[in-house]
């Protein structure tokens, strides 16, 4: 982002961290939809890709954009998993924002509705440091979502309501977040990129749980998911996952 000279007041940036392992099939046209959204919206914005090792010219994709879209492109040589991924995005949007700006993390596989940014934006201007795009929120669209899977993401939400309760939050598991750039920004100052220490999904709950306790303002909009619009098979080893999750509630659980 360019230095703004003297007395010019300096527009809000909206810096979109993606994680992305090989995306190729549906990131041309996330791209696409992020590019129109905030034009439409009359947004500022920039977008960091994360190619976590990826071997299906992911970061080619990437390249090419760069010459026609705001984008940083940040590569891993192998892949690290999506907690190195969301860390590395995270820390790279915070080095790129102010601390006026809006970080947005979300999927990279065309499944999550870049449109619902702007309502995320409104809600965080209006005084939320961080915002949720709940599927549990009333008027939420999923479709596509295998039951499994719907059904994992439905009991997660209550055990983790029920054990660590925030304001304004049900939807835990969800990473299609608007976060205040000075919160992410102080996170990192403060702590290092080793906050985000976490190795596998469960990354996305345990940003939560870490940041329960600052008084900070949650808040969620209704999701509108459409996983049939995703190409290629899920990522998540569903039992992995559960496994972990619960081993870090525990671990979260005894440090409170």
């Amino acid at each position: 982002m360019t230095a703004v000279p003297t007395g010019e007041r300096r527009r809000q940036h909206i810096v979109v961290a993606l994680p992305a392992y090989n995306e190729a099939a549906g990131l041309p046209a996330l791209l696409d939809r992020i590019d129109e959204s905030m034009f439409e919206a009359g947004l500022a914005y920039h977008v960091v890709v994360v190619d976590d090792g990826s071997s299906d010219g992911t970061g080619g994709i990437c390249r090419e954009y760069a010459t026609r879209i705001p984008l940083t492109l940040v590569t891993h040589d192998l892949n690290q998993g999506l907690g190195a991924t969301i860390r590395d995005g995270l820390v790279r949007a915070a080095q790129i924002a102010d601390g006026r700006d809006i970080i947005v993390t979300m999927d990279a596989d065309n499944s999550h509705t870049p449109e619902l940014i702007q309502r995320m934006v409104r809600m965080v201007r209006e005084g939320h440091d961080v915002v949720i795009a709940s599927r549990f929120e009333h008027g939420a669209i999923v479709r596509g979502v295998p039951l499994l899977r719907r059904a994992l993401s439905y009991w997660s939400s209550i055990f983790l309501r029920v054990v660590f309760p925030i304001h304004g939050v049900r939807d835990y598991t969800c990473g299609y977040r608007a976060y205040k750039a000075s919160l992410i920004k102080g996170i990192v100052e403060r702590h290092g990129p080793q906050f985000f220490e976490q190795e596998g999904f469960q990354c996305i709950v345990d940003i939560l749980l870490r940041i329960r306790s600052d008084d900070l303002v949650f808040g969620e909009v209704p999701m509108v998911l459409r996983y049939d619009f995703k190409q290629g098979p899920s990522k998540m080893k569903v039992l992995k996952t559960i496994r972990s999750t619960l081993a870090l509630m525990v671990r979260r659980r005894f440090e409170s």
